[in-house]
Parts: C-alpha cells; sequence; structure tokens
C-alpha cells in the first residue's frame, strides 16, 4: 500500500514525513547545506575516524529522504563519489524539489531500488556506507539484520567504515547493534543516544580506530572550521563511555 508524503514548515525548518508523526528528514530553509537533525550530525562523526587526506572517496547511502547527509557530503568532500539508493522515486522527486537535492550524475548518482538487495548484488566497494532507511512506519525491516551487515562489510574497501541510524533502542539494549558487532567481529562501537532517541553505530574494516579523544576533539575544530559542522559537543560526550576507556576510542 502506498504511504503518502507530507511536506511541512514551521519556524523556517522543513520537514519530511511519511504517513505518521516521524519525521524522515530536515532543511533549514535559510541554510539548506547545514544537518537540522541531531542524529544525522553525529552520523557524520565518521569524517572524523578515517585520514581526512585520504576518505570518503567513494560513498554509499541506503536511504535518501530529504537528502541531508548526500547534501553535506557533496558540498563538502568535493573528491568523494556518492551514490545513494532509494526505494521509493517520489522521494527523489521530493528531495529534488523541496530539499535542494543536487542533481549532478557525475558525483551524485541516485539509484531506485531496495537498499538491502542493492547490498546483495552490487560489485562496488566503498570506503564509507551510511546506513538510514526506513519505511513510513519508521522501520529499516532487512535493513536492520546480520546478512545485511554482513553485506555491508563485504562491500567495504580495505580502510571502510559503516555509520548505522539505529532508532527506538532502550537504554542498555543493544537491539541490531548486536547484528553489527557479529558482522563486524566485535569492531563497532555506539556513540551516545542523541535526545531524539536516535543511536549512531560506526563499524570499521582494516586499520583499527584508534584515537584519544584529545585528538578527536582537534579533528572536530578542523572539520567545523571548514564546514560549520559542530562536533565537539558529541565527542565531549565520549568522555565517559565505556568505549573511550583510557581516554581513547577504539574499535
Amino acid at each position: 500500500m502506498e504511504f503518502t508524503i507530507d511536506i511541512r514548515e514551521k519556524h523556517g525548518l522543513r520537514t519530511l514525513h511519511f504517513d505518521s508523526c516521524w519525521t524522515q528528514g530536515a532543511m533549514r530553509i535559510g541554510l539548506p547545506w547545514t544537518l537540522a537533525l541531531e542524529y544525522t550530525r553525529v552520523m557524520m562523526a565518521a569524517l572524523l575516524l578515517r585520514d581526512e587526506s585520504r576518505f570518503p572517496r567513494n560513498v554509499l547511502l541506503i536511504g535518501l529522504g530529504a537528502g541531508s547527509l548526500a547534501k553535506f557530503l557533496y558540498r563538502h568532500c568535493p573528491s568523494a563519489r556518492i551514490t545513494a539508493v532509494e526505494i521509493d522515486a517520489r522521494v527523489v522527486e521530493v528531495a529534488r524539489r523541496h530539499f535542494e537535492l543536487p542533481d549532478d550524475v557525475q558525483r551524485l548518482q541516485v539509484v531506485i531500488g531496495d537498499g538491502a538487495e542493492f547490498m546483495r548484488t552490487t560489485d562496488q566497494t566503498y570506503d564509507l556506507i551510511m546506513m538510514d532507511g526506513f519505511n513510513e512506519r519508521a522501520h529499516p525491516g532487512d535493513l536492520n539484520t546480520l546478512p545485511f551487515y554482513q553485506a555491508c562489510r563485504a562491500r567495504l574497501d580495505g580502510q571502510g567504515l559503516l555509520a548505522v541510524n539505529l532508532i527506538g533502542l532502550s537504554p542498555g539494549v543493544k537491539g541490531g547493534f548486536a547484528h553489527i558487532e557479529e558482522a563486524f567481529d566485535h569492531r563497532a562501537v555506539m556513540f551516545p543516544r542523541c535526545g531524539s532517541g536516535n543511536s549512531i553505530a560506526f563499524a570499521a574494516t582494516g586499520d583499527k580506530v584508534d584515537l584519544a579523544l584529545g585528538e578527536l576533539q582537534e579533528r572536530a575544530r578542523g572539520l567545523e572550521a571548514r564546514t560549520g559542522l559542530a562536533l565537539l559537543p558529541v565527542i565531549r560526550q565520549l568522555d565517559d563511555a565505556p568505549e573511550c576507556e583510557g581516554g581513547r576510542l577504539g574499535f
């Protein structure tokens, strides 16, 4: 059954909704390239976890929504080639018409199709995969399963990173994060829960991510100077996280 796509505006914020009160994407009308939702900003912390001189070059986005992640990467990572997989062609049209998604097939390719099927069949490799795909009931379906995350790992290159938006997890409950841990041999970490209830997980292949929190803070300052994205509050939340024992983030 086809769902209704609803676009709303309030106080300079334009939001995207599918048949529910769940917000599927957002854009500040006066600042269309910024990341309006907290969880999208946390997902972009992936840019701090590898050497910026080489990362990212080839990005896969599963789920387009309002195109916030795609637009940020398009604007601030000019050497990156971005592929976004979106199951509903109407969402792509709305993202272009109402949320200023660029129409540039050389740098931003949009594939209409099922994200899980795409991961099973593609022969491409990526250094960054970002998973933010949900249906109209805010359920990820086949995108939150062990086979899907195993397919993600298989499509990451030797120094790849996976960033996943997990929603609906109660404090202390792993949910789909347990599948990510198994698929990546426990080389995964979940950042502190966002105020919206989203939890962002990262997983890695290749060299271990092993960074002192001070180094992460310096990288966050540099990213903010280049892009305006303020990730220092996110990094400071890691101070008391069990994943950062000894003042280092490692996975």
